[in-house]
């Protein structure tokens, strides 16, 4: 039995935070999907935008990416002090950042209080500093506001799940101000879309996805995966 739950944590392991660091850049050369054309900031003006870290940002990203109303989504760090964090230093935990997702989106087919609750349905937000088999502050849960109106709408919402006893734990997410949000590097865009085949996408990534898609299917473009 020993045995059995040590090659079971191996397993694990082997598709978590540590071998994305280590295969994130392989598995992107080694791709033949097309990649997606990320639209300029330029482009982007006319949207709003809002930023959450709820794991890994790869899996963060291709959830807010189909959501209806939603137009570009950009997987990078927030939360922490240090500047121009690069993945490595953020996924060994060597900064106070956490990953995150920066949405941009337009408030007439969508508004924050609904990014809130695509949050909150699409991740843990019991579990402290973890999501699935990643471990560390870096992956933990934060819904940043920008202003006192969206502060408003999180806690609102947190009180409400607490009332409707949706989790039998503490709900443990951050609700912090949004101070600084940095591009992750230009392999981890569209990771999910471009690494099909990546063990972790496969086992993580694509479930992850699955289960909010099948729990919130109208909230989803007819265009997802």
């Amino acid at each position: 039995m020993y045995k059995i739950t040590l090659l079971a944590f191996a397993i694990l392991f082997s598709i978590s935070c540590e071998s994305k660091v280590k295969n994130s850049i392989k598995d992107t050369a080694k791709s033949n999907v097309e990649k997606p054309v990320k639209l300029s900031l330029n482009d982007l003006q006319e949207y709003e935008v809002a930023y959450f870290a709820s794991g890994c940002f790869w899996c963060v990203e291709a959830i807010y990416e189909d959501v209806i109303g939603v137009k570009e989504v950009i997987s990078g760090y927030s939360g922490g002090t240090e500047s121009n964090p690069t993945y490595e230093q953020v996924g060994r935990g060597l900064t106070s950042h956490a990953e995150a997702v920066k949405v941009f989106y337009n408030p007439k087919e969508i508004d924050f209080k609904t990014l809130v609750k695509v949050f909150f349905g699409s991740h843990d937000p019991t579990t402290l500093n973890r999501q699935g088999p990643d471990h560390g502050p870096q992956y933990r849960s934060i819904a940043f506001y920008s202003n006192e109106s969206e502060k408003k709408i999180i806690e609102e919402y947190i009180a409400q799940l607490k009332n409707e006893e949706v989790y039998s734990s503490p709900i443990v997410t951050q609700v912090e101000k949004f101070v600084k949000f940095y591009d992750a590097e230009d392999y981890h865009q569209d990771y999910e879309r471009l690494n099909p085949n990546n063990p972790y996408i496969i086992n993580i990534s694509i479930p992850r996805y699955k289960r909010f898609q099948a729990k919130y299917p109208e909230l989803m473009k007819k265009s997802g995966h």
